[in-house]
């Protein structure tokens, strides 16, 4: 059997696993999601061990410390993970519910309901809690999911996938709504991207070189989420220290997540009182900061070095921050519609009408007022889990959790109505 056919054979069992997942019961689901988190608290030592082969080979390999540090299954990323796996159980079940109704001249009642998308296609790198996430919330929604992962986290994500297949089996679930795929050949990645009548969505998860080719090579409709210049602006009413403390968090907390602060903006009048402290701070925890020439002015002897243009446009994933001066709040706005990528903003401010201008004028997938860019995060907004962020404004928009991976039919109710 070829390469082709395999990607065949796996997205038709997909499929027909998707007939099945539709019509399982929200009790059903829930049970094969509380038995994933017991196999994963179960199946920790075997974990841990198939995660340390899939580090070591990473860092002699010298995979970016950024990528290593979303590959390692830590105790902390392991009971996030079945915390996350509990809280999309009690979540409310999507498939089924009715967003509307209406009554037509004629007497027939028109409604929405949501319904499963069928089977999706997750492809990500390094973070095999993503193995996780993803079976959880596409379980939920009554998905099958096809999980391709990278190379570097191969050990880890099979080794998560033999849990997650024990849990559903336990649980009396169709074994291919979660296939992991055993292969991390592109080519083989490439043959599931032609399968448009059997994949409905692919989902790609990683950096920016992965998604474009992802979405260059799909047949099938890609949520694309490229990259994640976010900011924070500091406005002239900001508290000092509240404003310090959100952009510490959102920078040094931890770098190398889409999330992360890549730009601060800072309101001139505030620019005196902020800046020496926060830059101070910033390079102390080993922040390398590129600036505008009237940041370098009120650096206080604090090493910088001058911001490029293309500094503006930079996802650094690393202990590096761009800071600009900005004369207004509407300068700030202009900056990130030109530099942003639609990902996650914050406003520190005090002024209420600057807030909503703020929160109206920007048009990011995520829009914060006083807190870190850190919890633009599924599991953080109250998903139980995300699929990935969105900042393509089809279908579904920044954290994607369990309704995001539902679609809407019509339903309409008559008592004999003919069109004239």
């Amino acid at each position: 059997m070829s390469l082709a056919d395999d990607m065949l054979k796996v997205a038709h069992g997909g499929k027909l696993a998707a007939i099945r997942g539709a019509r399982l019961s929200t009790t059903v689901k829930n049970q094969a999601l509380l038995a994933i988190a017991d196999g994963i608290v179960a199946a920790k030592s075997q974990l841990e061990a198939a995660n340390r082969l899939d580090v070591e080979a990473a860092e002699k390999s010298g995979l970016a410390s950024a990528m290593v540090d979303r590959l390692r299954l830590t105790p902390k990323v392991m009971d996030q993970m079945v915390k996350g796996l509990r809280e999309v159980a009690a979540l409310p079940d999507p498939v089924g519910s009715v967003s509307r109704q209406w009554i037509r001249p004629n007497g027939m009642r028109v409604g929405k309901m949501r319904i499963p998308l069928g089977v999706i296609l997750i492809i990500y790198e390094s973070r095999p809690n993503v193995t996780v996430d993803a079976a959880a919330l596409c379980l939920k929604a009554g998905n099958a999911v096809i999980l391709r992962g990278g190379k570097e986290a191969l050990h880890s994500n099979l080794a998560l996938g033999e849990v997650i297949r024990g849990a559903l089996k336990s649980t009396g679930v169709p074994g291919d709504l979660v296939q992991v795929l055993q292969t991390t050949d592109r080519t083989a990645m490439e043959e599931l991207l032609k399968l448009d009548e059997e994949i409905d969505l692919v989902i790609p998860r990683g950096g920016e070189a992965l998604i474009r080719y992802v979405a260059e090579k799909s047949r099938i409709p890609v949520i694309k989420h490229y990259k994640g210049t976010c900011h924070v602006y500091v406005d002239e009413s900001a508290d000092t220290k509240m404003a310090s403390d959100i952009a510490f968090n959102g920078k040094v907390q931890r770098p190398g997540v889409c999330n992360a602060l890549e730009t601060l903006l800072v309101h001139e009048k505030a620019a005196p009182a902020f800046l020496p402290g926060a830059l101070k701070r910033m390079h102390e925890a080993g922040v390398e900061l590129r600036v505008c020439p009237g940041t370098a002015k009120l650096a206080g002897g604090v090493p910088t070095r001058p911001a490029t243009e293309a500094d503006w446009y930079a996802e650094y994933l690393d202990l590096i921050l761009a800071v600009r001066i900005v004369p207004s709040i509407d300068a700030a706005i202009d900056h990130i519609s030109t530099y942003g990528s639609n990902h996650t903003e914050t406003i520190v401010t005090s002024d209420y009408a600057r807030s909503q201008q703020f929160l109206k004028e920007v048009n990011s997938s995520c829009v914060f007022i006083n807190a870190s860019t850190r919890f633009s995060d599924g599991f953080e907004l109250g998903l139980g889990a995300e699929i990935g962020i969105s900042t393509t404004k089809l279908h579904a928009y920044g954290p994607m959790g369990v309704e995001e991976l539902t679609t809407e039919k019509f339903f309409i109710y008559g008592d004999g109505q003919v069109r004239a």
